[in-house]
């Protein structure tokens, strides 16, 4: 499981200072991001090697609002790996563990340059399974 914090800004919200369904999506990636960086994985280097992760398919269930100015947690975890892609679940919640959003994002690795899929380079592979254990 990987934590990472996120803060709600304004720019995050509706005019009702409520966050904007699609930004749980830019939260979830943020989080995904970070936890690739915290093993030492640069997307950009991986850009380099014509190597990237494209989300395939993005499931939410939003179960309550979060609003502007709150300090919410994305936890996220790879629940499902396969040889060119991964299922992450990922749910935002604030302190006492109540769920604003649930997602179950799948994301495949692809060669850039002709956008078909490439094997999970094996060092993210292992790095990311065993940060699920």
């Amino acid at each position: 499981m990987f934590l990472w914090p996120i803060s709600v800004y304004y720019e995050d919200t509706d005019a009702g200072g409520v966050v904007y369904h699609s930004n749980y999506l830019n939260f979830f990636e943020r989080a995904r991001t970070e936890w690739l960086r915290s093993f030492g994985i640069s997307q950009t280097s991986l850009l380099a090697e014509d190597i990237a992760f494209v989300v395939a398919r993005a499931e939410l269930d939003f179960v309550r609002p979060a609003r502007f100015e709150q300090n919410l947690t994305v936890e996220s975890s790879v629940s499902d790996m396969k040889r060119v892609s991964m299922v992450f679940n990922q749910r935002l919640i604030d302190n006492e563990g109540n769920c604003y959003c649930e997602g179950r994002i799948t994301v495949a690795c692809v060669t850039l340059s002709k956008m078909r899929p490439h094997a999970i380079p094996p060092f993210i592979a292992q790095e990311l399974l065993q940060g699920a254990r």
